[in-house]
């Protein structure tokens, strides 16, 4: 485990964490309904430079552009032949792009389509996905792994186990709550965190979900469950709209900087963003909480 996780983890103030690649690269000229995971390959170029923009930013941490990264959905791409060098490479440009100034986190999203909850993969084969990823990302260079928007706690089990399988690094969970509380197959912020507890990740939380304003209630019902662990605040920038054929967000950089104060006081150490949320949406969290101290400031030492 990276020492400067812990010396992150055991500062007084927030750590600083990335915004969304997938939306700052359609703004970089990636087209509508391409995955970003193609330009990993085609255009490494616009993804260093994401990368480098949201380090430039302030983020403490980045994620690798590999959220889709599994063999089972890039197949929608007509990529997955190209998994392991994706994966690798991905973690290779982010480590490029950081030098040095942040950690680089490998970015491990849902199989897509509800894959074990609906029979479309076995558990064992899942926990292969995952594994198989988990050991690209290694080898690129990652220094923790973020299993992220998830809503299904057999996909987490399989996840963190597939990623055991392929290192010992510390593991982030993050699930994807709705504006009713719950996942998208019914978990609870207290349910997930009690779980999550129990399995000895890192640090647990919510992103993207219906937006930033029900982020601290959600953080406040996994402290109350799993009193010990570090949270994550990474929210989306509220629900996408159509305008004039360009997808636009309705909370902007200040407003969204503004509300990360109250996922501070919910006791969120970890802060970034979602869906929607650029380097701007970074710099402005971090000029609005440079200076703020956790509130209920605890040593964490991660093995």
């Amino acid at each position: 485990m990276p020492l400067a996780l812990n010396e992150l983890l055991n500062q007084p103030r927030p750590i600083i964490y990335d915004g969304a690649t997938g939306t700052f690269l359609r703004k970089l000229g990636l087209p509508t309904g391409a995955a970003p995971e193609t330009w990993v390959v085609n255009n490494a170029a616009m993804v260093f430079s994401a990368a480098e923009a949201y380090v430039n930013s302030g983020a403490q941490m980045i994620l690798t552009c590999t959220f889709g990264g599994t063999e089972f959905r890039l197949r929608e791409s007509g990529l997955e032949l190209q998994t392991y060098e994706i994966n690798r490479q991905a973690a290779q440009i982010a480590k490029e792009a950081a030098r040095g100034r942040a950690l680089i986190v490998g970015d491990i999203g849902p199989l897509g389509y509800l894959a074990l909850s609906l029979g479309l993969l076995s558990h064992t084969e899942a926990v292969h996905q995952f594994t198989a990823q988990a050991q690209a990302l290694l080898e690129g260079g990652v220094d923790l792994f973020h299993i992220e928007t998830m809503s299904d706690l057999k996909e987490i089990q399989a996840a963190v186990q597939g990623v055991r399988q392929a290192s010992p690094l510390p593991i982030f969970v993050t699930l994807s709550f709705d504006t009713q509380g719950k996942t998208l197959t019914g978990l609870t912020p207290a349910q997930a965190a009690t779980e999550l507890a129990r399995w000895h990740v890192a640090a647990i939380g919510a992103n993207c979900g219906s937006g930033p304003w029900e982020i601290a209630n959600i953080l406040r019902e996994m402290r109350h469950a799993a009193p010990n662990l570090p949270l994550i605040a990474k929210p989306n920038a509220g629900l996408p709209e159509r305008r004039a054929n360009e997808t636009v967000y309705p909370v902007d950089p200040v407003r969204f900087a503004r509300l990360a104060r109250e996922w501070v006081r919910a006791d969120a150490k970890i802060i970034g963003g979602c869906c929607g949320t650029t380097p701007e949406y970074i710099a402005a969290i971090r000029a609005e909480l440079g200076n703020t101290a956790s509130p209920a400031h605890r040593q964490v030492i991660i093995q």
